[in-house]
This record gives C-alpha cells, structure tokens and sequence, in this order.
C-alpha cells in the first residue's frame, strides 16, 4: 500500500472510532435529554443529512480544482467542533444545529476520500481500495461502540464526557490529513460543466439502490436507536448491536472487490436482506432478535457502496471523477434525509411496526429491481476520454 492509500486509511479509521463513539448514542441522548418525539428525532436526522444534499457538489467542483487533503482538514475541524458543541446542547433545537455542522463536515470526508483513492489507484484495483478504505472506517465505526459502552458503563461517563472524548479522537487524524495535503497530488481534471455533473442520471438502477440504501442508513442511524431504547435495551446493549452492525459490515466488505464482477446478484441479494432485517425488527423484542435484523442489515448496508462507485466510475470518463463523485454522493443525501423524514413522523404516527413494514415492502421491490436489470449493474472498462 502507497503512503497516500495509506494516509486515507489511517484518517477513515479514526474518524469511524468517533462517529462509533458518539453516533449511536445521539437519538438516545435527544430522547432522554432534551425530551426529544419521534418527529424531532427525524428533524434532528433531518438536520444531520440534509447539507450532503448540496454541498458534496461543492466539494466535487472544488476537488478538480484543488487538494483534496486540504478539504479534508477542513472537514475534520468542522466535525471535531460540531461534536465538542454537543456537550452543551440541551435542546431539540441545538441539537439540530450543531448537527447540520456534523452534517456540512460529512460532506468533506467522504468525497475527498473517495477523490484521492480514485487517483491514486489503477482501474483494476479501485474497487478493492475503496473496499480497503471503507472496511477501515467501518473497522473504527465497529470498535467506536465498544469504547463508548466501556465509557458510560464501567466508567461512568455522562453524555457530556463521551462527546469530548469523541472531538479529542476525530482531532487526532487533522495529523494524518495535513500529511495529505502535503503529499497528495490529484491528476488534471475537465473543467466544471453541468453536463459532468448530469452525468450520474445515466444510471437509474443505482440511483434506486443508492437512495433505498442510504434511506435505510437513515433510520438506523437516527430512529433505531430510540426504538430500542422503548424496547428497554440499555445503552450499554445498544451500543453493542452496533458494534455488531460493524461486524457485518467489515464482514462484507472484505470480501467486495471478489464480488465486483457478479454486482447486480450481488446487490440484490444485499438489498434483500435489509429487507428481510427491517421485517424482523418490526417483531423482535429481545437483544438477540435485533442481533439478527442487525447482521442482515449490515451485509446489505455495506456491501452496495463499493460496487456502485465501481460501476459509477468505471463508466465515467476520468477527467470528471471529482464531479460525478460529488453527484454520487449527493444521491446519499438524498437517501439519509429521505430515512429520517419519513420515519420520524411515520413512526410518531403509526408506531415503528408500519414504518419496517413499508421499508421491507420497498426493499423487496428494489431487490427484484436489481435482479432484473441488464447492464445497469455491471462495471465496465473505463472510457479514457
């Protein structure tokens, strides 16, 4: 591995230990701090994903223009900001703002990441170094709950400590990023068009996937967590079926790039099974059921994001990589402020079994959605351009 591939990993890595340190815990918090409904729970999702509408367009546009390591120094200071200003929200409005800038900051890791890998990888290795990155941060995603179980059980942390060791960590890979600022050097890319960026609706079939997948993020990561909690399942348990969540992601992904040629069965078995995970939640009522709606759902929430970059870009002339990245990754905004949106005040007034019955009905038709489609879901040689 390459000191740039490397410096990437290093800076995915730690930033998945602090949004796994702190990101699970943010519905609860919501709920029994600031009293937080069901509806302001997804506002407060709401709040977090709604910058990625945008904004990764932005950082598309900036990253053929320049480092991208710089922008994502800027991105970590953000996140480490917006995290240590948790520890003095104390309301469903605070919450959401100081989540908007978490929001804005996610913007910055993401796409410049994926920039830089994309430079510095040859065609036939991108999949796997997207992989490789990813299973880096989901790694830290997956050992985040661990520490942040450790914290508030057998040390006794409150809210407020937890959110400051979580901006201590995400501070600690400004070292790493600095260090790509200086060494990362992108190739020359073509000049900003619409066209490049309109280039993404030439493929449908992801954008289904993409937008269903990311949704189902959103509900995990903003509803889920209070939803157990009315189940009675303690922090401590919940943080750990999110540590189980990463296992099944880490699982997954290592084996993604041996997948890449046999995408769209791929896909659509992985849909399929948070299809299947969200019907098992709208029943479970013990750790061990949700044990096995988490497993499901972290195959399928993981395994779709290296193999629709790979088709993505292996159909994109590579002049306009920083570009379409940054439409790619606006289609995930759409997606996470889809999930929160829905499910808040679906799940305010219907309950939770309604809101899981509704995603697994939609999972299933995506599913045969991308069992069916020829083409759409294949990666292929790259065009030169």
């Amino acid at each position: 591995m390459n000191k740039i591939l490397l410096l990437v990993n290093v800076t995915g890595l730690i930033t998945g230990i602090s949004y796994g340190l702190h990101g699970p815990v943010i519905p609860v918090f919501a709920k029994n701090v600031a009293d937080a409904t069901y509806t302001e729970l997804g506002l407060v999702g709401i709040a977090n994903f709604f910058p990625y509408l945008m904004i990764p367009l932005l950082v598309g546009i900036l990253l053929d223009r320049f480092n991208g390591g710089r922008l994502l120094t800027a991105g970590v200071v953000i996140n480490s900001a917006s995290v240590y200003l948790l520890t003095i929200a104390q309301s469903v409005p605070e919450i959401v703002a100081f989540r908007i800038m978490s929001g804005i900051a996610h913007a910055f890791f993401w796409p410049p990441c994926e920039s830089i890998i994309s430079d510095h990888s040859r065609e036939n290795e991108r999949v796997r170094n997207i992989s490789k990155f990813t299973i880096f941060f989901v790694t830290g995603f997956m050992t985040g709950p661990l520490a942040g179980a450790m914290l508030l059980d057998e040390m006794g942390a409150t809210y407020g400590v937890l959110f400051q060791v979580t901006a201590f960590v995400m501070a600690t890979a400004l070292v790493s990023s600095m260090m790509l600022s200086r060494n990362h050097k992108p190739r020359p890319h073509r000049r900003f068009t619409v066209s490049a960026i309109l280039e993404i609706v030439r493929f449908p079939v992801v954008i289904v996937v993409l937008v269903f997948c990311t949704a189902a993020f959103g509900i995990m990561l903003s509803i889920y967590p209070a939803h157990l909690s009315d189940k009675g399942l303690s922090d401590v348990e919940i943080l750990l079926l999110y540590f189980l969540f990463g296992v099944a992601r880490v699982a997954s992904l290592s084996v993604a790039g041996r997948l890449a040629a046999h995408a769209r069965t791929v896909l659509s078995a992985g849909v399929a099974g948070v299809a299947v995970g969200f019907a098992v939640s709208a029943f479970a009522t013990s750790p061990a059921e949700f044990a096995v709606a988490f497993s499901l759902m972290g195959f399928g929430l993981s395994i779709f994001f290296p193999l629709t970059l790979e088709v993505v870009l292996s159909r994109t002339d590579t002049r306009s990589t920083g570009k379409i990245i940054g439409a790619y990754e606006t289609l995930f905004g759409i997606g996470w402020m889809m999930g929160p949106a829905i499910g808040g005040p679906a799940t305010q007034a219907f309950g939770y079994e309604i809101l899981y019955a509704c995603f697994c009905a939609a999972g299933i038709g995506v599913a045969v959605l991308a069992a069916i489609a020829r083409g759409g879901l294949e990666p292929r040689k790259n065009v030169s351009g």
